[in-house]
């Protein structure tokens, strides 16, 4: 059988179901600045990110969001495409100069709107914004995207730091909302968040599943091909567990690896294009601790 190069994985991924995908992600991305127009901004919520730092920074220095946004997008695409080169940088260069330009463009339409989003109370605008906010997010990365900002920020110390990705998210997170809890009160921090949790309860079962990371078993025919695809361009462990098949008892290989939720997408697609006949499980993973330090692998054998 012929190898797939491994090299060609992400542009196969990347154009495949293309155009919908793009639709999808103009949807989150519109759906996901009118949130923060509409009830982050006015409320001075800070949920970590760069748009969180940009309302911190607003306050602070009287600099528009919608500025800090475009600089920040632009300035962290080049970033990115430095330090973490072409491939890890496609998938965020639309959702990265699409937000802000939809941010800037929902201002106008949340103006006209603002009157009929009056509450009595608070919490049921962090109850809309986390379910809002949430349900953007999933689906901008159930098609495969990101918005960048921070991811570029988390990539950077998980490649340079070895600091692992979730890890990253939390790290930069906390900073920003300790930071936006220094310049608008205790309150505001504690109902970002609420927000937050909300916001990744809504993502994780729009992605699939309720786990930070996900259980793959995949039973193949082109093992090595699989094997050498994780471990070179994924970046991460594999076990390969021996196996006997109940009804012709042929022998083979189980390979086990842990993916993280966020790129479900991309790891799914990527074994289908190597082997469109592999079959594999996919389990929810609550937990992943230990490894190999001196591979820098989750598993290793």
């Amino acid at each position: 059988m012929d190898l797939i190069d491994l090299h060609k994985i992400k542009d196969l991924v990347w154009h495949k179901n293309l155009i919908p995908r793009i639709f999808v992600l103009f949807i989150g991305v519109t759906l996901l600045a009118f949130t923060y127009n509409m009830f982050l901004v006015p409320n001075n919520l800070v949920i970590g990110g760069t748009s969180g730092l940009a309302i911190i920074l607003q306050e602070l220095f009287g600099i528009e969001p919608q500025l800090f946004l475009y600089f920040s997008s632009v300035l962290l695409l080049i970033i990115s495409f430095i330090f973490l080169g072409k491939s890890e940088t496609v998938n965020t260069i639309i959702g990265s100069l699409l937000y802000p330009v939809m941010v800037s463009l929902t201002v106008p339409i949340v103006n006209f709107l603002k009157p009929y989003f009056i509450f009595d109370s608070f919490l049921i605008v962090i109850l809309i914004t986390g379910l809002l906010y949430g349900f953007a997010n999933g689906i901008i990365y159930k098609s495969g995207f990101t918005t960048g900002g921070s991811d570029v920020l988390m990539k950077l110390l998980h490649k340079y730091m070895r600091i692992p990705e979730g890890k990253s998210v939390l790290y930069t997170n906390i900073v920003i909302i300790l930071a936006g809890g220094f310049t608008f009160g205790l309150n505001k921090m504690i109902y970002a968040i609420l927000i937050l949790y909300i916001n990744s309860t809504i993502i994780d079962r729009i992605l699939i599943g309720i786990s930070n990371s996900k259980l793959f078993f995949i039973y193949t025919s082109k093992t090595d091909e699989i094997r050498k695809f994780i471990i070179e361009d994924f970046k991460s462990g594999v076990t390969m567990l021996d196996t006997k098949g109940g009804y012709r008892e042929e022998k083979g290989y189980l390979l086990m690896c842990v993916v993280p939720t966020k790129d479900y997408y991309y790891f799914k697609e990527s074994v289908l294009l190597i082997d469109p006949n592999a079959f594999f499980v996919i389990n929810d993973c609550y937990e992943v601790q230990g490894g190999v330090k001196s591979a820098n692998l989750p598993f290793h054998s």
